[in-house]
């Protein structure tokens, strides 16, 4: 798996978040096979990032399946002409000052894995889910803009950091099993994000056009999967300090990466750069979704999207 990366260029780093275990899909579907040669959804993640152009993969996993995901999923990428590196996400990963409050079990979000990353960075990284398949034109597009935002940023010509999100239509993230939670977001004619507000118990059946019908089926939504340069973090940084200030003595409030970046929008510490794409996401959010998500990459494969086994 070769990177198409040229040396002049920025090194790209994509972050998984893979702490989470999958609670309504009962087990670590992180390592499940959905290709027709047992390939996870997370070998096509990392397989159209290093196409795109990304040289290092940043996993975000907790200790305690550390030996299992190194075997299962880590180990399928040694030699494949990128860098692997390993980050933790713990409860009690928190600032000086800040103790874990007593019966806190439940992780603290996506903004806290991101936030536990912070070290392990230090250029133009995206952040994605370990567990979602977003397709080849994410990547691309998430990689062409990484590169010019890093190079304003690196030229003094940004005067607000510039950040990206890649929008998908909400008809082609649905689940025919369930309900599912979705980040509506609204965007100005420019394509600049103006605000993300999260939706949820969203049905298949309530998307559609006309009167009848509670959402519009090109409605854009977030599936994180974002673009950020470097200048992210502290601010991030600062975002997880004002949320403790605020909810750090509860056992079930979580710190979301989309709530981090709308308090940024707010600020007017940040532009978001829309990044829209007309590929399909493709989820495991229930078990019996796995069948339709190894139909959709055998139809990939079949069209000569991938090969088969991933090279």
């Amino acid at each position: 798996m070769a990177s198409s990366s040229v040396s002049s260029a920025p090194l790209l780093t994509l972050v998984v978040l893979a702490a989470g275990m999958g609670s309504r899909y009962g087990g670590l579907k992180q390592i499940d096979p959905m290709g027709p040669a047992g390939e996870t959804v997370l070998d096509y993640t990392v397989f159209d990032a290093v196409r795109a152009g990304f040289g290092r993969v940043v996993f975000v996993i907790r200790r305690d399946f550390e030996a299992e995901f190194r075997a299962a999923v880590g180990a399928r990428f040694a030699g494949r002409g990128v860098v692997v590196d390993y980050v933790f996400q713990a409860l009690d990963a928190l600032p000086v000052g800040h103790a874990l409050p007593a019966g806190r079990v439940k992780p603290w979000g996506t903004g806290h894995a991101v936030w536990c990353a912070r070290e392990a960075l230090t250029g133009p990284f995206a952040v994605v889910n370990a567990d979602d398949f977003y397709g080849a034109e994410a990547f691309a597009r998430l990689a062409g803009f990484l590169r010019a935002a890093d190079a304003a940023r690196s030229s003094g010509a940004a005067a607000t950091p510039e950040f990206a999100m890649v929008g998908f239509r909400l008809a082609n993230t649905l689940s025919e099993h369930g309900a599912v939670s979705r980040g509506v977001c609204t965007a100005g004619t420019d394509g600049v994000l103006a605000g993300i507000e999260e939706h949820t118990g969203i049905l298949a059946a309530e998307v559609g056009e006309g009167a009848g019908f509670k959402y519009k089926p090109e409605t854009i939504v977030s599936m994180n999967c974002w673009g950020f340069t470097a200048d992210f973090l502290p601010r991030l940084d600062a975002r997880w300090r004002v949320f403790l200030a605020a909810h750090g003595a509860s056992e079930k409030t979580e710190f979301y990466l989309p709530f981090a970046v709308n308090e940024l929008l707010a600020a007017g510490e940040a532009r978001v750069r829309v990044l829209p794409t007309g590929d399909s996401w493709f989820g495991v959010t229930y078990r019996e979704d796995k069948p339709r998500v190894q139909a959709a990459i055998a139809a990939l494969v079949a069209g000569g999207v991938y090969p088969s086994p991933l090279a």
